[in-house]
This record gives structure tokens, C-alpha cells and sequence, in this order.
């Protein structure tokens, strides 16, 4: 479902609610003033021995438990990470929007949720591999053998990417669409964009939209480092440098957001507080290669033209971008090219920032996190800032909100995501007006 200007009649999808897991915390207020007074998420990698690694630093979610989110954690023993960081930042959603004593519907309560692949165990795989070995070989069978004996069934199964959405439907009696999206780091956004889309046709009264992930794992990092993409800066605090000349690439990050969208006239029926209003949504493919942006951006040129369409508006209109700024050299001026070649000299005009230089950078979740971001800096006029910011480069040479927070007056937000294998998607979310825009 891709959006787009043949419709004027649909119905309207505001935002009621919002919960995340972050390395930041998790309440909304504390992570937002955390964010505004440009604290780092990011410090030495705990999740795994690290100490052979050529990098070992991560944005890891530290001192939380599913217990916090009001679970027994004898009941989620061996869920992966993803999963347990869905049902915190999903429940604190649910009842942000005060879902949990309303009179719903539920089947038209659904859940889309952008979740990742998940690794084996890494010791574990090790293990497998080094029993199989005859005369420096992999013999097959006995790798199967081994798989057959030491895998355990169950842990396996709540490795399947849809798992997290199918729990959260359970725990809230969502019988509406349950979704899963996987599109590399534009997975959460997507999912967002396409649960607006259901409830502006009419298949939902109310939908769960976010995404969860953590790839702080040995066979991410590896990957990771071998696509040369993570920063080996020595200082965790300082590593993620978005637009800077002298970035040298992501850290790792991992977490979850989640947004209560909700009809409009449903949620004005029971009273319910509206933060905003999505109320744009592009999605384009670069169709180029797999690991990097097209030169041009084309796809991203795309996806924010047809998030700016979808909204109805103007290129003046847009008040702030929180953009995807994942501090690699290619990304970043990538991103700067395209919303040159959208809003020309506009965009030097609109303020720009990239909170991943303070969460990290949580793949298939990171679209959600900063949607949150985006509608936080809608509501309170505060635009966070871009830490680490300090050496201009030629090829980045718009206002990045460097360092310090600024005030601004917020009427429309664009939050940008884009991921390998050339996917671009652009979400605007705007400040309510109970009269539609003409």
C-alpha cells in the first residue's frame, strides 16, 4: 500500500499514544529530556564477549526487564530480545492511549510491527560446527545431528520474526490485521506507514505501529564490521557522528517503539488525547544495489516527494526533519542530496538532526524511535540536537541542530528511514487540527 493524491475523502489516522525501550530508558518524558540535553545511549558492548572484536562498543538497553513492563520473566525465559523489547514498548503504548479501559472492538484492533531476523546462539552454533568437523570439513549429517539433538524446538520457533506481533496481539486482544514487516532499516517506518493506510480505508479502527530489534550479537557485529559501516572510534560517547567530516560509521544499537494510531472519530468518541497526526507517507526503491544508496538518491528522492504529496504539503511547510543520519560517509551525504534535490534552497531552512548519534543505530527498529522523537519535538517545540557534531563537511552542508537543542515552532515533522537493499520510506506526522487541510 503505497500512498499517494488520488484520494481526498479518507479517513483521517491521529496518534493517541507511545511507548519505547531505548538505551536511553524507556518512560517517554525521561528519554525525551535525556535526548534533549544530548546524552549518549552508547558504551562498552556487555551482551557478548567483545574483547577479541575489533569494535566493541554498542547502544545497548541496559538495567531493564520484562518485568518493568509488568511480566513475569519465568514466562518469557528464551523469547529473544526483540521480542520482550515489543511487549514493553507495545504495552506502554496501550495504556498511554488509554486502550486498557476502553470499550474496543477487537476485531478492529491489529498490531503491524517492523521486527528482524535473530541470530542463533553463537556458542552454540560454534559448538555444532566444531563437532561436525572431519579433516577440516563440515560433514553434513552430523551437523544435523547435532542441530536435531542440542536445538530445542520451542526456542527455535520464537525466533520467527512475526513472533513479537503475535504476543502483543494476545496481550491486548488486538483480533484486527497482525503484520510483520521486514525491510531492513526502513521496517518499522513502513509498518507505520502501512497501519495508517488500514485505518484510512477502513480495515481498523485502531492499530499498534512500531518495531523492535537488537543485533548486538556476534554474527551481527561481524557482518557489520566486514561491510565496513561501524565506527571504530575509541570514545563511546563521541562515536556517532552524523553529517560530521569525520564520521567513520554507525554503533550498533537495538530497542523497540510503538505508536497508538487510532480513526479519528474513534478516538474523539472516547475522549482520547491526540498527540498529532500522521499524515504522510512515501515508500520508494532505489533499485540500484544492495548495500549502497543510489549516488543521486533517487529512491529517497522519492519516498519524501511522496510523503509531501500525501500530506498536501508545500515544500515550505515542513518545519523540521529528523533524519536517518547513520554517521557512514555514503549514507549521510546521500540523505543531504536528495532533500536538496526535494525542497532546493529550502532546505537550508529546515532544521535537521539525527538522534541516532545518541541511540545508536537500531536497524529494523530505529524508523519507530524516531517517529516517537518526531512527534515528542511536535508536541513540546524543542528540536533535539546532533551530538558529536563539529568538523563541517562540503558535501553536508545544512543545519544539522548541532549539539545544543533548539527551540523552534513545529507544525509538520518528516522523519526519514532508508535501508539496505534500497529501501526509502519518509513518514510526516503534523500537529492536529480538527478541520482537515483542504
Amino acid at each position: 500500500m503505497i500512498a499517494g493524491s488520488c484520494y481526498r475523502s479518507r479517513r483521517r489516522a491521529v496518534i493517541t499514544g507511545a511507548g519505547w525501550v531505548t538505551p536511553l530508558g524507556t518512560g517517554i518524558q525521561e528519554v525525551w529530556r535525556r535526548l534533549v540535553a544530548g546524552h549518549s545511549g552508547i558504551g562498552p558492548l556487555t551482551l557478548f564477549d567483545a574483547s577479541r572484536f575489533p569494535v566493541r562498543i554498542a547502544a545497548e538497553v541496559r538495567r531493564w526487564s520484562i518485568a518493568d513492563a509488568g511480566e513475569d520473566p519465568a514466562d518469557w525465559v528464551g523469547h529473544p530480545r526483540q521480542t520482550l523489547f515489543s511487549v514493553g514498548a507495545g504495552k506502554a503504548a496501550f495504556h498511554s492511549a488509554g486502550l486498557k479501559d476502553a470499550s474496543l472492538n477487537p476485531l478492529r484492533l491489529g498490531i503491524y510491527l517492523g521486527c528482524g531476523e535473530v541470530y542463533p546462539d553463537f556458542e552454540q552454533f560454534a559448538q555444532m560446527t566444531l563437532s561436525s568437523l572431519q579433516a577440516g570439513q563440515v560433514e553434513l549429517p552430523a551437523y544435523i545431528r547435532q542441530a536435531l539433538d542440542g536445538c530445542d524446538p520451542e526456542v527455535e520457533r520464537q525466533r520467527e520474526v512475526n513472533m513479537p506481533a503475535c504476543y502483543l496481539a494476545g496481550l491486548c486482544n488486538a483480533q484486527g490485521p497482525n503484520v510483520n514487516c521486514v525491510a531492513a532499516c526502513v521496517s518499522a517506518s513502513q509498518a507505520i506507514g502501512e497501519a495508517a493506510e488500514l485505518i484510512r480505508y477502513g480495515r481498523a479502527d485502531v492499530m499498534l505501529a512500531g518495531g523492535a530489534h537488537s543485533m548486538i550479537n556476534p554474527f551481527a557485529a561481524s557482518g557489520f564490521f566486514r561491510l565496513s559501516v561501524l565506527s571504530q572510534a575509541d570514545d563511546p560517547q563521541a562515536a556517532m557522528r552524523p553529517f560530521d567530516r569525520e564520521r567513520d560509521g554507525f554503533v550498533i544499537g537495538e530497542g523497540a517503539g510503538v505508536v497508538v494510531l487510532e480513526e479519528l472519530e474513534h478516538a474523539l468518541r472516547r475522549g482520547a488525547e491526540i498527540w498529532g497526526e500522521l499524515t504522510g507517507f512515501g515508500s520508494a526503491q532505489d533499485a540500484y544495489r544492495i548495500t549502497d544508496s543510489h549516488p543521486e538518491g533517487r529512491g529517497t528522492t522519492r519516498a519524501i516527494a511522496q510523503a509531501l504529496d500525501d500530506a498536501q504539503l508545500n515544500i515550505d511547510e515542513i518545519d523540521y526533519i529528523n533524519a536517518h543520519g547513520t554517521s557512514t560517509v555514503l549514507n549521510d551525504k546521500t540523505e543531504t542530496l536528495a532533500l536538496k534535490q526535494v525542497f532546493g534552497r529550502q532546505a537550508y531552512k529546515i532544521p535537521i538532526s539525527s538522534t541516532k548519534s545518541m541511540l545508536g543505530h537500531a536497524t529494523t527498529a530505529c524508523g519507530a524511535l524516531e517517529l516517537v522523537v518526531s512527534v515528542m519535538a511536535l508536541r513540546t517545540g524543542v528540536l533535539p540536537p546532533t551530538i558529536n557534531y563539529h568538523t563541517p563537511d562540503p558535501d553536508c552542508d545544512l543545519d544539522y541542530v548541532p549539539n545544543t537543542a533548539r527551540q523552534a515552532r513545529l507544525r509538520h515533522v518528516m522523519s526519514n528511514s532508508f535501508g539496505f537493499g534500497g529501501q526509502n520510506v519518509a513518514l510526516i506526522v503534523s500537529r492536529f487540527e480538527p478541520r482537515p487541510r483542504r
